[in-house]
């Protein structure tokens, strides 16, 4: 007969494995303590955990988001149907549409903007959304938004209102374009926090968006954080696709990324010995 495991005297095992976690945040190779893992493995775990639920319930922080975001712009708050985060959470389809009072907001500016024809340029319209994660939109928004709106500007694609959602879905950005009468719609929107990523950002592009279009036809761009996508590596993949999306008159699976990496990302991979040939 065995002798029982004394977990009073529990050994720390070292495991071979583990020289692999500076290439990945992915869990492995941590090692066991007798016949479990570490305590501060199981410690580590317990506070990724934590901060992936503080990154879907802490309310983000639109007015703290503003003072960051770039002059020059109309910014209106706006919210969808769900009113609450627990209705947001139990009700996906209210976070796709827009509340009374947001829809009528978004039909007076429009009004009263009027732009007409304009000077022939692409009229945008971009959507900051909580979703998922208002800590990937209140770490990573602003910063995103500066780029990008520099980047419109300098290929003279027209951008005059940015709105800034609570308890929204991606798809409320198609109600939006549409009161607006926007022929390009880009969101950005937090994404389902995983627990080694809480603060991943994503951004949706859309082709003359109109309610009740299917994902099909959009673009994502996922991933948008330090340790994933850089700002300035996603500002030029959306770039490309806007122009391409408009040359084309579509979006979505009609269209394929075929823009060329930054040369950061392309040494990134090349020094990663999981990406090398």
């Amino acid at each position: 007969m065995k002798n029982p495991i004394n977990k009073s005297a529990a050994v720390n095992y070292d495991n071979p494995w583990r020289k692999l976690r500076q290439f990945t945040d992915a869990r492995i190779g941590l090692g066991r303590a007798g016949n479990g893992i570490p305590t501060k493995r199981l410690l580590e775990f317990q506070m990724d955990h934590a901060n992936a639920c503080d990154a879907v319930n802490i309310p983000l922080d639109r007015d703290d988001l503003l003072t960051k975001m770039p002059d020059g712009f109309d910014y209106l708050m706006i919210q969808s149907q769900a009113i609450d985060r627990s209705m947001y959470l139990q009700r996906p389809d209210l976070g796709r549409r827009l509340c009374k009072d947001s829809a009528q907001k978004l039909l007076r500016h429009h009004e009263e903007a009027n732009p007409g024809a304009g000077s022939g340029l692409a009229r945008a319209v971009l959507v900051v959304v909580d979703g998922l994660s208002s800590v990937a939109i209140q770490s990573h928004g602003a910063a995103l938004v500066t780029k990008l709106c520099a980047q419109l500007q300098t290929n003279n694609i027209d951008l005059n209102t940015i709105c800034l959602a609570s308890q929204g879905r991606v798809a409320l950005g198609d109600e939006v374009a549409e009161i607006l009468q926007a022929e390009v719609l880009i969101v950005l929107i937090g994404e389902r926090p995983g627990l080694s990523s809480p603060d991943s950002l994503g951004i949706y592009y859309t082709y003359r968006p109109k309610v009740g279009m299917p994902d099909s036809g959009r673009n994502c761009i996922s991933n948008v954080r330090p340790a994933g996508l850089s700002v300035s590596e996603a500002t030029e993949k959306l770039l490309w696709l806007i122009k391409e999306s408009i040359k084309l008159e579509q979006s979505g699976v009609n269209l394929k990324d075929e823009s060329e990496p930054l040369e950061s990302s392309i040494e990134q991979s090349q020094n990663n010995f999981l990406l090398g040939s």
